[in-house]
């Protein structure tokens, strides 16, 4: 026994051995044919002790290119922020671990008030009256909007932009299956921001939703407020999908008439890791809350008047009774909500505002550098936020493989989801970028596209 957790010692085994009257394990498969039992061993390799594997995947670890190793210009919906010190220390905090779920308030209250403020931070950012508890990640809480939205309508037809994130139109397609809600993309204008003419032509009276993202896929900024009075005139939904960062400098979607803000909070404090686990956000008007998916946690007093926090407006039935409920998420990323909440508790407001600028600032530095460069052309002129796109002169997987070796992870290749859009790169600058970075990174592009 070299570990005391594991379960069997030699004596447990023949212990059960001699309960069920056999003599050895072999025959507990005597019902099985010979001819279709295994005969030989598994193409596997020796088992190794726990050090031998901690270093064997260490070594396949520094394989990869990673943050520490590479400056990163890859974003196109995962991100490199500054995260505080304090987020990896404050998620092991015992005040906040609960065995599973925090249906029993009485020993949750640490999760409970944890994913309270979590709301209350989520409502801040969007503008919007009510947030739920986190959703898995950015896509699926769009698809889940979408689907509230076309059941509170009784319109099963949803208007999405073709300049929202790809994946995130995927998951919304699979969503749309599942739901018989049929959906119609739009496209986008030579400013890489969606057309309006299109989308109002889209919009029908079976039209229960439209989705924009702001900023959007290419990082540009929306119009909301010309869209929100599109939509609205025609009798829909607007639903908006939303950088959280772009917030500290953008006005709140809330504030410019959405129905419905969502997105990710992985800028926030989580790790891209390999893309992910991340955490959705939900927010809506109190008109929809009661239809929102999701868990929500309110604030109450206990019966000697002291404050606490519950689950509230939807009883835990409603997620067993599965063709009543309005959605078939009935948990949350609890966990990844957290280290949100005290990233941005950390940061505070003005913060947050700072952190948005640098992002800003730092992208259109690089845009200006990077059009400057031999063999690279501004593409959409449109403002934007912490991302813009290039067309390269050479293909956009050959440059990032240079790159690569130069220690750099370039931007994210525009044709693998918009084939006209082949030889063009979307660039993201966080602010953690440095001027040197970016400088070395135009430096480098230029020579690679020169060769």
């Amino acid at each position: 026994m070299k570990h005391r957790y594991l379960p069997q010692t030699d004596q447990d085994k023949r212990d059960m051995m001699e309960t069920l009257g056999i003599e050895s394990y072999e025959e507990l498969f005597s019902d099985i044919p010979a001819e279709v039992r295994l005969n030989r061993g598994l193409n596997v390799s020796e088992a190794l002790s726990e050090t031998e594997l901690v270093a064997y995947f260490q070594g396949l670890a520094k394989k990869n290119a990673n943050f520490s190793t590479h400056a990163s210009f890859l974003g196109a919906g995962v991100y490199q922020h500054y995260a505080p010190t304090v987020v990896n220390h404050m998620l092991l905090r015992g005040e906040f671990f609960t065995a599973y779920t925090p249906y029993q308030p009485e020993i949750s209250q640490g999760e409970l008030q944890a994913i309270f403020e979590f709301q209350t931070m989520v409502c801040e950012l969007t503008g919007m009256e009510v947030a739920n508890s986190s959703m898995y990640d950015g896509a699926t809480s769009l698809a889940e909007a979408a689907m509230m939205a076309a059941g509170h309508t009784n319109k099963p037809r949803v208007v999405v932009s073709g300049a929202v994130h790809p994946e995130s139109r995927e998951v919304l397609a699979s969503y749309a299956k599942g739901q018989s809600v049929e959906l119609q993309e739009t496209g986008y204008t030579a400013e890489g921001l969606t057309d309006l003419v299109q989308l109002e032509a889209a919009i029908t009276e079976g039209t229960g939703a439209v989705i924009v993202q702001y900023p959007n896929f290419f990082g540009n900024v929306e119009d909301l407020k010309a869209i929100e009075q599109i939509v609205h005139s025609k009798g829909a939904l607007l639903i908006v999908s939303s950088n959280p960062v772009a917030l500290g400098v953008l006005e709140a979607p809330g504030k410019l008439g959405a129905d419905i803000v969502v997105g990710d909070m992985q800028p926030f404090g989580i790790p891209s890791s390999y893309g992910g686990p991340h955490c959705g956000y939900f927010a809506t008007t109190s008109k929809l809350m009661r239809k929102m998916p999701g868990r929500i946690v309110g604030q109450t007093k206990d019966e000697e008047g002291k404050r606490g926090f519950v689950l509230t407006l939807q009883a835990r039935e409603q997620h067993i009774r599965r063709e009543k409920a309005t959605s078939n998420i009935c948990s949350n990323q609890a966990l990844l909500a957290l280290a949100a909440s005290i990233t941005l508790s950390a940061i505070g407001k003005v913060g947050v505002q700072e952190m948005a600028m640098m992002n800003l600032q730092k992208s259109h530095y690089a845009k200006q550098t990077l059009v400057n460069a031999k063999g690279v052309e501004a593409v959409f002129n449109a403002p934007f936020f912490n991302e813009f796109v290039i067309k390269l002169t050479k293909p956009v997987a050959d440059v990032n493989k240079a790159l690569l070796n130069a220690g750099i992870i370039g931007g994210y290749d525009l044709g693998k989801a918009y084939p006209e859009l082949a030889g063009h790169m979307l660039v993201a600058v966080t602010e953690l970028r440095t001027k040197q970075e970016i400088d070395a990174f135009a430096q480098e592009l230029e020579a690679i596209l020169s060769a």
